[in-house]
């Protein structure tokens, strides 16, 4: 698997479609960053599964 992969998400605040670059080196990750449209923080929880990459994204008040 390629290390940096492109990722389209939908911002969990405006709805907003977007691509974002996708770390596929680490396995299980999670960080945050902002939104190129609405500027609001989003975080991403990233997990590796062999060939199979799982992204979540979800606002910051959200549990």
């Amino acid at each position: 698997m390629e290390a940096l992969k492109e990722w389209r998400i939908n911002c969990p605040y405006c709805g907003e479609a977007f691509e974002t670059t996708i770390d596929c080196s680490v396995d299980e990750q999670e960080y945050i960053e902002d939104c190129y449209v609405c500027c609001r923080p989003i975080i991403f929880q990233v997990i590796l599964d062999s060939d199979d990459v799982f992204v979540t994204v979800r606002h910051e008040n959200e549990a």
